[in-house]
Order: structure tokens, then C-alpha cells, then sequence
């Protein structure tokens, strides 16, 4: 059997595990304030680290670009309460403005 094979059955084994063990958890556990609270907050935290990840770095190095001012004009409209289109729009056309003019 190839390493590939074993690890794809290994990483599937684990899948399996981790998804038996999180059904067996106790309602009770779950249902705690504490939980829920982190539960809500895992998400939020996911996706920003997902966009700063996407955002500052190329392949393996740091990088500061068009992306970053798309992200700080779309973050300045979430503080300024613009409607999700006009958030959306603010940052595409800020980086692609930087980037034409590169």
C-alpha cells in the first residue's frame, strides 16, 4: 500500500473518530452558557483569521498589497453602517483601483 493510501485512511479514520466523539457529547455540556458563548464566537474568529490569512500573505511571505486597502475600506464602511452592497463594492473598487495604478 502506497503512503498515499495510508494517509487517506488515516485522515479518514480520524474524521470518523472525531465525528462519533462529537455526537457522544453529553446535552448537558453543550447546553452550558459558557459553551454557547464560545460556540458563537469560534465562526467569527474562523473567517477572520480565514481573510487576514488570504489577505496579508502570498504563498509564504507577508505581503502588503491592494488586498489590505480593500479590507481597510470595507472595514471602515462596516464602522460607518453602509448597507453589505456598498461594503462589497467599496472594497473591489479600492483594490482594483490600486491595482490598475500599480
Amino acid at each position: 500500500m502506497s503512503p498515499q493510501w495510508i494517509a487517506v485512511i488515516g485522515a479518514s479514520a480520524l474524521a470518523f473518530a472525531l465525528k462519533y466523539i462529537g455526537s457522544s457529547i453529553p446535552e448537558s455540556w453543550l447546553s452550558h452558557p459558557r459553551i454557547q458563548r464560545i460556540n458563537n464566537l469560534i465562526p467569527v474568529a474562523l473567517l477572520s483569521a480565514l481573510v487576514a490569512v488570504q489577505t496579508l500573505t502570498d504563498k509564504t511571505k507577508f505581503v502588503l498589497d491592494q488586498r489590505a486597502a480593500g479590507v481597510a475600506v470595507a472595514i471602515a464602511a462596516l464602522i460607518a453602517k453602509a448597507p453589505f452592497p456598498v461594503v462589497v463594492i467599496g472594497a473591489a473598487l479600492t483594490s482594483a483601483l490600486i491595482y490598475n495604478f500599480k
